[in-house]
């Protein structure tokens, strides 16, 4: 039972009307999205933060395995591991590529790839596990 980009969309909007990521498209065990840039996102240094780069992982993952399992609220991380490659753009969103690389009973693993828009340099590589809650049947 799959999710639909506008099913997520309207989900996120309801449950979690802080985040600043954009879901650009969801597809079968994958998902686009985006993060504007802005003074809020710098650090010291006049590059993207850490925490931004996360975050947008964080969700990526998420919509990704909403868009394949369907709205399954309490579907939670246990693991994210991120390796920073460059120097993000601090004038250019971000960009997260996010595919799942395998889809169990109870835990999803997936990459995501974060980009400046405009470049087809990776600035971060990110690999994460989720947890699925049981299904009450």
């Amino acid at each position: 039972m799959s999710a639909t980009k506008e099913e997520i969309v309207a989900f996120m909007a309801l449950e979690f009307p802080q985040t600043k990521c954009v879901v650009e498209a969801v597809g079968d065990n994958s998902s686009t999205l985006s993060h504007d840039i802005g003074i809020d996102e710098l650090r010291p240094g006049g590059t993207v933060s850490g925490p931004v780069l996360m975050s947008i992982s964080d969700v990526a993952l998420y919509v990704a395995i909403l868009g394949k399992i369907g709205i399954v609220p309490l579907t939670v991380t246990t693991s994210l591991t991120i390796n920073f490659l460059r120097k993000p753009s601090s004038e250019a969103r971000i960009i997260a590529d996010c595919t799942l690389l395998k889809v169990g009973r109870t835990l999803i693993i997936g990459e995501v790839s974060l980009y400046s828009e405009g470049s087809s340099d990776l600035v971060a590589h990110v690999v994460g596990t989720y947890s699925i809650p049981p299904k009450n049947d």
